[in-house]
């Protein structure tokens, strides 16, 4: 059975033994409460010995008693908000099932998993119901008992309200009843954090200084595409829609980081991450390619004349790419399952606790200037390439090295945000406009090379390539509009 997935908005309230349940039924909209119902449940957390997955605010419980039995994931998402991804119990009862720890991998690594607490609790599940019976929350009213491997037992009692189908202002009016009661907001955000207690690392959260130096807006950009990372990882695992493209996105920012801020940042440790964040890229881009290359065939043969489609073309190409996006995205898994992938986290986790700055850092009022000029007069060469190529394949290859500059520099804007503000800004747009332009003329290069392939496949299998061709003459058609519009856009793009 695959695993099921769940947004989780709730609330928590620290609550005495002699308080008693206020009157549900009061709440707005809410008719009636059903009849409660007891359960015993007990869950083991599980993490490493640092607590790497509490320290990211991560839980992984095996949980029994209740209504979902099973070995559940939960992800932060937002303040109140969790992503909760639940995994069937199996047989698994001493060690975390291989698919559950793959979940967690981009925190976890290759570190043992081993049980850290075991919580007990004795909840009476009230359901809030509307006219027509539908369930708005639920209140959970939890006698919870804590035990800390190596440690004392620690009990407690707690109410949480989880919105089911009711809306926030529900919780909120929920809140003030259950404080009027006698209720307090709870101590922690989770029963695990309140038993752990201490015990969690504090990750620091790092924030650019009113007036920052160029290695302080390096660390904040570098942390941000850190976080997309680890934020990525698992739904890639999951197969989420544009989760890969996302991933490689952050991958990218931060391999042009890397590049833009070489004259504050230790090349000796920045390159080799750079060469790494290339490695991996790189595992995830057959995936994504493909992923684009079906959405765009898709719509360019069904926009074809009825008439002029010969044979099974869309479910010819179709199939070839659902095949390289399968293989792709085989390759990818197993990047990510690689220790190559866990050291590459491991110097990103450096980076940003201890980032490698040289004796070139100075205010960055001053300094981003020269960092955005570097990345400017970089594009401006490959662009004077691209005019001096002397076949139109060797213009393809320079206006792809034009793309990637453009690419650059929008990201190196984007990191000059809090400092440079609209100037800034403004820069980064430009430059994403170029890298669109460019993006589209790359996008029919790779096709055309796609289509001749496919073409030549069908004429040896006895078939007509007739459409092929047609489509090919389309991508013709496309790079050289996009090269056009790259050539108008170009001298609108000042530094």
């Amino acid at each position: 059975m695959p695993p099921t997935e769940q947004r989780e908005i709730e609330t928590k309230y620290d609550v005495d033994e002699s308080v008693i349940l206020p009157p549900l039924h009061e709440l707005p909209g809410v008719a009636s409460v059903a009849q409660p119902v007891e359960l015993d449940l007990v869950a083991e957390y599980y993490d490493t010995p640092a607590l790497d997955l509490a320290a990211n605010k991560v839980t992984l419980r095996r949980r029994t008693g209740g209504e979902d039995d099973g070995w559940h994931v939960k992800f932060p998402v937002s303040s109140g908000e969790r992503l909760e991804v639940q995994h069937p119990l199996g047989r698994s009862t001493r060690s975390v099932p291989i698919a559950v720890v793959r979940s967690v991998r981009v925190y976890v690594r290759d570190h043992e998993l081993s049980p850290v607490v075991t919580l007990a609790t004795r909840r009476v599940v009230h359901r809030l119901l509307d006219a027509e019976g539908a369930v708005l929350a639920e209140l959970a009213d939890d006698h919870v008992t804590a035990t800390v491997a190596g440690g004392e037992p620690e009990s407690w009692r707690e109410w949480e309200v989880e919105l089911v189908g009711g809306d926030k202002l529900l919780l909120e009016d929920a809140g003030e009843l259950l404080k009027a009661a006698g209720a307090r907001p709870a101590a922690g955000p989770s029963k695990l954090a309140r038993a752990l207690g201490k015990r969690v690392p504090v990750k620091e959260e790092f924030e650019v200084p009113a007036k920052p130096l160029t290695s302080d807006l390096f660390r904040a950009y570098a942390a941000a595409q850190v976080r997309a990372i680890h934020e990525r990882d698992p739904e890639v695992r999951r197969d989420v829609p544009d989760a890969i493209h996302k991933f490689r996105v952050a991958t990218r920012r931060l391999r042009s980081a890397l590049a833009t801020y070489r004259p504050v940042i230790d090349r000796e440790i920045g390159d080799p991450i750079r060469d790494e964040l290339k490695w991996l890229a790189g595992e995830l881009g057959a995936a994504r390619d493909a992923e684009v290359q079906r959405e765009h065939f898709a719509a360019e043969v069904a926009e074809q004349p009825a008439e002029l489609v010969m044979g099974r073309v869309a479910g010819r190409i179709d199939d070839h790419l659902r095949a390289v996006y399968k293989k792709g995205r085989v390759d990818a898994l197993a990047a990510l399952e690689s220790e190559r992938y866990f050291r590459l986290l491991d110097m990103l986790d450096d980076l940003l606790a201890k980032p490698p700055v040289t004796g070139g850092d100075r205010k960055a009022k001053k300094q981003l200037h020269e960092l955005l000029e570097h990345d400017y007069k970089r594009m401006r060469k490959a662009v004077r390439r691209s005019e001096k190529a002397e076949t139109v394949e060797a213009q393809d290859h320079e206006l792809h090295e034009v793309r990637k500059s453009a690419k650059r520099l929008r990201y190196a804007g984007e990191s000059a945000l809090p400092v440079l503000g609209s100037e800034a800004k403004d820069l980064a747009t430009r430059a994403e406009e170029v890298q669109e332009v460019l993006g589209e003329h790359q996008d029919s290069v790779v096709s055309r090379d796609l289509l001749r392939d496919l073409a030549v496949q069908v004429h040896l299998d006895g078939g007509n390539a007739f459409t092929f061709g047609r489509l090919h003459a389309a991508e013709e058609h496309r790079g050289h509009t996009s090269r056009k519009a790259f050539f108008k856009l170009w001298p609108t793009l000042k530094f």
